[in-house]
């Protein structure tokens, strides 16, 4: 385990290794929490069949072997979710008499404190700056202080959580917690409506950005690591443990399409606190999963990167920046439950006058210059994509309050939104090209364009919409990829490809007729998962590498939302 925030996935790293180029073995590398196969000759890793829970077999040259099952507890219990903020371990001997050793190394304060560890009869304490983590455990507590090899002979039980006392015999609840577990995720796996092609993948994507919502709030996270540069040395390092509106949206919209309604309410409550303190104002791109507005950034000096490659960023001063198109976001977000009857609270009268507020904001603002979706830090312009998800926030607000009833509501909001959508036209077209620009100022590409036919602001046959992709593939397809944008930015011209671009790509190709080639590139994408079947934010198109934030709810989305669209449907496999 190289890679653990707590209590709050945007909180401190009790284990860091991931973004430190230490050595393993060295009796001065922290951040890490190991469980060793002596001698290992081979490492196996896959998924317990439709949950989170990582089983990972070590075998050495002699054929001894022992399979470790690595899950955070979570399943009903008393009435109410068991989620506690704690890791257990199940390590298992498979085969022979396998020897381990386990090495607990944590680290507090990004790196930058030492860690007191003290070792009772049966369990470890560690003090970290901001709490106390007890592993209760029923390994020699001995030879994990010193770090010892010693032959495993029957299954052994790890649980890191709070400093409080282990109240139930160690082995039959965490046994316990892991069956709960296991049938929690598989129920809420078979709830899914998934299409028949490519189950698997859409069952980890689905399973993982499930992962990504902080489930006390209902934020979600853009990604659960920090600092992953987007290609080698590159600077661009940056810290999305955080919930921007609009990776948010793009989740709870391919979640819905499985049905998964839980993840849409939770974040719905989430959105309704963030509205009433705006109080009509002026929207964040983001906040932190709690809430808070504020995200200084600042650099874990401690800490110097993964594979050396820093700065590690924590906070992003994104959050200061003016991003128009969450407003649109916010209201494509909500506008569902006022329509939806399955939900457990429907949207009301209430909540669609705090969303006019909203759309109000959205109308005064739709072609004022902004920092774009992509957050350029040193230059602004008239975004045509900021200025499209301001006119569906205005759209959309009239399907809402079609649904209410409030017809000269619908009226007023439908009114604004063809002003808009005429004014956004008129500014974004260049005849010269055959196409739209992402900005109103001059004839620039942004993959961000092919969003238009998701967004019902254009058709699949429209001239304007196939000459933008004509002109988009053109600029920024290298390959089989698509980068976001081709031109430099605040620092240089961009290396790698954005892989939620890429799907854009796809389903614009699906929709405009281009099938054959749609599917031929989605499967290729598939292809470059990792073993896990997951995704980061960026690949190189020359090398296939991926880089960048992982896993990247936004790449998880495109799997989803293409598979989604491209699949055959379940008549067809009868």
């Amino acid at each position: 385990m190289i890679w653990a925030c707590v209590p709050r996935v945007d909180g401190d790293p009790v284990f860091s290794a991931l973004l430190d180029q230490g050595d393993y073995d060295a009796k001065d590398t922290r951040g890490f929490w190991a469980i060793e196969l002596e001698n290992c000759a081979k490492v196996e890793q896959s998924y317990v069949r439709n949950t989170p829970i990582l089983m990972t077999r070590q075998t050495d040259g002699d054929g001894n072997a022992i399979e470790t099952y690595d899950f955070c507890p979570r399943h009903p219990h008393k009435g109410r979710m068991y989620r506690p903020v704690a890791f257990a371990r199940i390590v298992r001997p498979v085969a022979g008499s396998p020897r381990i050793r386990i090495k607990l190394r944590p680290t507090t304060s990004w790196n930058a404190e030492h860690v007191p560890i003290t070792y009772g009869s049966n369990h470890v304490r560690m003090v970290l700056s901001y709490m106390a983590m007890r592993l209760t455990t029923d390994a020699p507590i001995g030879l994990i202080s010193q770090e010892s090899f010693f032959r495993l002979e029957h299954v052994t039980h790890f649980f890191l959580g709070p400093d409080e006392s282990f109240s139930d015999a160690l082995r039959p609840a965490v046994e316990r917690m892991y069956d709960e577990t296991v049938q929690h995720w598989q129920l809420w796996v078979r709830g899914l409506a998934i299409p028949p092609e490519w189950q698997e993948a859409v069952i980890r994507s689905a399973i993982t950005l499930k992962l990504c919502q902080h489930e006390e709030t209902g934020a979600i996270v853009a990604a659960l690591t920090t600092s992953i540069p987007e290609h080698a040395d590159s600077g661009r390092n940056w810290d999305y443990r955080y919930c921007w509106v609009r990776d948010a949206y793009y989740t709870v919209e391919a979640l819905n399409r499985l049905g998964a309604l839980d993840v849409l309410e939770g974040y719905l409550a989430y959105l309704r606190n963030i509205v009433d303190g705006a109080k009509g104002g002026h929207i964040q791109p983001l906040y932190d999963v709690r809430g808070n507005a504020t995200l200084e950034e600042w650099e874990a000096e401690k800490l110097p990167g993964y594979r050396g490659m820093g700065p590690v960023r924590v906070g992003n001063a994104a959050y200061s920046q003016v991003q128009h198109d969450a407003y649109g976001q916010i209201v494509l977000s909500s506008v569902q439950g006022f329509i939806d009857e399955r939900l457990l609270r429907m949207a009301g009268h209430s909540d669609f006058e705090a969303l006019e507020a909203v759309g109000e904001r959205a109308w005064k603002v739709y072609n004022q210059p902004d920092a774009g979706l992509w957050e350029l830090r040193t230059r602004l312009h008239v975004h045509s994509y900021s200025a499209v998800m301001c006119w569906a926030a205005c759209d959309r607000l009239a399907h809402a309050a079609q649904a209410l009833g409030l017809y000269e509501r619908e009226t007023y909001w439908a009114h604004r939104a063809s002003i808009m959508k005429e004014a956004i036209l008129q500014a974004a077209w260049r005849p010269e090209s055959g196409a739209l620009s992402a900005n109103f100022e001059d004839d620039a590409r942004d993959a961000s364009l092919l969003q238009l036919l998701d967004l019902r602001f254009l058709t699949a046959d429209d001239p304007k919409f196939t000459g933008t992709l004509v002109a988009l593939e053109k600029d920024l397809r290298r390959g089989s990829n698509m980068l976001r944008y081709s031109a430099p930015d605040d620092f240089g011209a961009p290396v790698t490809a954005f892989n939620v671009c890429t799907f854009w790509l796809i389903e614009a190709l699906y929709r405009t007729g281009r099938k054959a080639e749609a599917r031929t590139l989605f499967e290729e994408m598939l292809s470059r998962r990792t073993a896990a079947g997951l995704l980061s934010e960026d690949i190189d198109p020359d090398t296939g590498e991926l880089w960048g934030n992982y896993p990247q709810t936004y790449s998880l989305v495109g799997i989803i939302n293409c598979a989604v669209l491209l699949s055959k449907p379940w008549s067809e496999c009868r």
